[in-house]
């Protein structure tokens, strides 16, 4: 049997299947046999990633050896990758000497004073509800709060995968909400809609997702309901939180999330140096903060690698030939838009690549059985979103779980946010709400590019 894309190209089941295998062992390596010693922490996630993408480099046939090494090699150093490993260097940076002239301890002083403990973890969701939404990034929020979130945890006695959880979780709610977020630039571009219409359509998912996660943290007793006492022990130097003052306002500004963290980096060097930390002492602190990124910047360049390889050998185009097969009436189409981003989003561990790849066939999809376009650009923004939360080799958890010291799969049972957006999601399919937009609205927007 042979699963036939839009495009004419052919992929044959046995070959797309093996072209997918990739991705089930590394599952199967990490995921699996983690769960069953019971311990996420005893299998390295560079181990089985690199066990996969050998394993990838060997299936990939009808080339010689150095060619598919080449493919792998382009595949984890495009430009995208590269940019996010610079993220990663200056992220290390920031947080350790944010870490050595005491402005993270002194932050975290300063929320625990003010807010209860059992109020701390509701409002670390929220604030990171609202710094995504404002910057339309969820790896700035990432870098912004997870050092913080941290501290937070172990100074209340929480769960610091809980806390990092709750940051996570935020972070997707405006990746997913936000005007200047690429994901929806990409989703409303490749369905040829009006942000704003789009925006209004994901209010209906999004938002109850989010309530329910906050009215969770609000009632959950997570820190053992205990009052935290506030005394001489813990000051609060307000020139220390300057660094995250500038780092947060210059993200909300829309700056560029390299330049936020460079300047980030240049007041708390400023601060220390003033401060009389010597000079050497604070580029040993930063060293060893782009140190700490090691095995992050390695994690991602292995499962870009093997990701590439697998787009390269097929695996995604039987994906999308397979599924767009199964399309049944209106509720059955918006579940396979929704399967199909998922997918996708599984196989390449980025959401923004996954809306673009499944951008045009789910806009086929939704012109065959009247789906409004606003509700498809919702779909596939919503369940990218989920998808990448809950990957344990995402870029954003393993980022603030690399800054959080803990293992990446370690916040995978505190994502609430995102279970309670999948549900969302699926209760929109099936009662297909908002019920406006059943009549499909006119198109307001063009695509950036024939790639959608």
């Amino acid at each position: 049997m042979e699963q036939e894309l839009k495009n004419g190209e052919l992929v044959p089941t046995r070959r797309g299947l093996l072209a997918l295998s990739p991705v089930a062992l590394f599952l199967l390596l990490y995921v699996v046999v983690s769960l069953v010693i019971g311990d996420f922490y005893k299998m390295p996630i560079s181990v089985a990633l690199a066990v996969s993408s050998m394993w990838a480099i060997l299936i990939y046939r009808g080339r010689p050896l150095m060619e598919r090494i080449d493919t792998y090699s382009r595949a984890a150093g495009n430009s995208n990758i590269l940019y996010m490993i610079w993220v990663f260097v200056l992220a290390g940076a920031f947080s350790q000497l944010a870490r050595e002239i005491g402005a993270v301890e002194s932050t975290v002083n300063l929320i625990v004073t003010i807010f209860p403990a059992q109020f701390i973890l509701p409002m670390l969701f929220f604030a990171s509800c609202f710094i995504s939404f404002s910057i339309g990034t969820s790896v700035g929020t990432v870098v912004a709060l997870s050092p913080l979130a941290t501290n937070m945890a172990t100074v209340t006695g929480g769960e610091t995968a809980m806390f990092i959880g709750a940051v996570l979780g935020g972070a997707f709610f405006g990746d997913n909400l936000s005007f200047i977020s690429d994901t929806t630039i990409a989703a409303t571009r490749s369905q040829y809609c009006d942000m704003a219409d789009k925006f209004k359509a994901n209010l209906w998912i999004a938002v109850p997702a989010a309530i329910v996660t906050l009215v969770f943290y609000l009632c959950h007793s997570g820190i053992g309901g205990e009052t935290i006492e506030i005394g001489a022990d813990m000051p609060v130097d307000p020139l220390l939180l300057l660094p995250y003052i500038v780092v947060i306002i210059a993200a909300i500004m829309g700056i560029n999330v390299t330049i936020v963290l460079t300047a980030g980096i240049a007041v708390a060097a400023t601060i220390g140096a003033a401060g009389g930390i010597n000079i050497i002492d604070l580029a040993s602190s930063m060293g060893a903060g782009i140190d700490s990124m090691g095995q992050l910047i390695i994690i991602t360049l292995l499962a870009s690698g093997m990701l590439g390889i697998i787009k390269a050998a097929g695996g995604i185009n039987y994906l999308l030939g397979l599924l767009t097969r199964r399309v049944g009436g209106p509720r059955g189409a918006q579940a396979i838009i929704a399967v199909l981003t998922a997918l996708v989003n599984l196989c390449t561990a980025n959401n923004t690549v996954a809306i673009i790849t499944v951008g045009s066939i789910a806009r086929s999809i939704a012109t065959r059985f009247g789906i409004d376009r606003r509700k498809t650009a919702s779909l596939l923004d919503s369940t990218s979103c989920v998808v990448q939360c809950l990957i344990p080799y995402g870029a954003q958890t393993l980022l603030a779980t690399s800054l959080a010291g803990i293992s990446p799969a370690a916040p995978f049972p505190y994502l609430y946010y995102a279970w309670a957006l999948a549900a969302m999601i699926a209760l929109s399919i099936i009662f297909r709400f908002p019920r406006r937009l059943n009549q499909p609205a006119k198109s307001t927007e063009t695509p950036l590019n024939s790639s959608f």
